[in-house]
């Protein structure tokens, strides 16, 4: 049987699926679901983040995360969590911990939330040495000052889909039609979750929901306005939610993503008013928003990216360059992928967020 078989048994019994029913069975179905039978990253799998094209992102992220730390006392806060959700690699992590590992007084404890046993042993061989504890959900964190990074974890969640149809709204499904998936619209019902949007969505238009997302960002908000430390959101968005943004990657290409459940990686954009509306309501400081060009140029990823090419020649100085390009120019990564703090009130400004980017004036 494959996840495709599966579901339209499922729907044939128990009826259409919402979207995010549907990512959250391709995604992590545990027998066929996507995160749980491969490694999807890098040039051999299907999509690659920023970590791994260049050592310089997680090493540039760590610098923001011990700064912050030290801005807040050091050690006087007593122990560091450092947390990183969906940690894909671990390579993230592993870059981080190199620079952390230079800051005096600072052991950070290590807690990595994933969902998937398979990137779970994946994390454990790229941490080898490393003392770690893993979480299914970020809820048996203990307690203390979080320090987090993000990185397009949020993208990920499972969302779900309305469009606009009078003063109602026909949520967006997952069906069958002539014994394949297909996508079709429940009937149409009143949506109080959406008047943030009434006024900006046309007739017929489109408008995601991420619950879960939301949910994640005031659980972590909580946490930091009660105890302290910041948290870094890393992830490919814009300000507000409008239009289909789903996609499938499969071999670093897009494809329909209906095809073939299980075997693709399924994400939506991530709306950051609604990330930073549940953090602000949690108690938390919501920095600007950046475009990550603008975050790792604040962090001085351009001087940091001549250090290391003036010790490489060749192919390999090539290569490093073309990194540094695609993870801050404009028509690459810089611009389309965004990046949001969120820090307790009272506290100062995560390094980096300061004063706003001039790219949202």
């Amino acid at each position: 049987m494959s996840l495709t078989d599966y579901l339209i048994a499922r729907i044939s019994t128990d009826g259409p699926l919402s979207i995010a029913d549907y990512m959250t069975a391709s995604l992590l179905h545990p027998e066929f679901g996507y995160y749980a039978t491969r490694d999807p990253f890098g040039a051999a799998g299907d999509f690659t983040t920023a970590p791994e094209i260049s050592q310089m992102f997680g090493e540039l992220a760590g610098l923001c995360l011990a700064q912050a730390w030290m801005d807040r006392g050091g050690a006087a806060q007593g122990k560091m969590l450092l947390v990183e959700p969906g940690p894909g690699r671990g390579t993230l992590m592993a870059d981080m911990l190199r620079v952390l590992a230079k800051v005096p007084n600072l052991t950070p404890e290590v807690h990595l939330i994933e969902a998937s046993a398979h990137l779970k042993a994946v994390q454990r061989a790229t941490l080898s040495g490393v003392d770690v504890t893993w979480h299914d959900t970020v809820s048996s964190l203990p307690q203390g000052p979080v320090y987090m990074v993000a990185n397009e974890f949020l993208d990920a969640l499972p969302i779900r889909q309305f469009v606009r149809e009078g003063e109602m709204w026909r949520e967006r499904q997952v069906g069958v039609v002539e014994g394949k998936l297909a996508f079709g619209l429940a009937p149409p019902s009143f949506n109080t979750g959406l008047r943030h949007v009434e006024g900006i969505t046309p007739q017929g238009g489109m408008v995601e929901l991420c619950p879960a997302a939301s949910g994640f960002a005031s659980d972590i908000a909580t946490r930091i306005a009660a105890a302290g430390g910041v948290a870094i959101f890393i992830d490919y968005g814009g300000w507000v939610s409008q239009g289909d943004t789903l996609q499938a990657l499969r071999d670093h290409a897009p494809v329909d993503p209906l095809s073939d459940a299980g075997s693709a990686d399924l994400t939506a954009h991530v709306d950051f008013e609604r990330i930073a509306a549940a953090a602000s309501h949690a108690g938390a400081q919501v920095s600007p928003l950046l475009t990550q060009g603008a975050w790792l140029r604040r962090l001085g990823i351009d001087h940091r990216a001549q250090a290391l090419a003036a010790k490489l020649q060749g192919d390999a100085r090539a290569d490093h360059l073309a990194a540094h390009h695609r993870l801050t120019d404009s028509a690459e990564m810089g611009q389309l992928f965004k990046v949001l703090a969120i820090h307790a009130t009272g506290t100062p400004p995560v390094p980096a967020f300061e004063t706003p980017d001039p790219a949202f004036d």
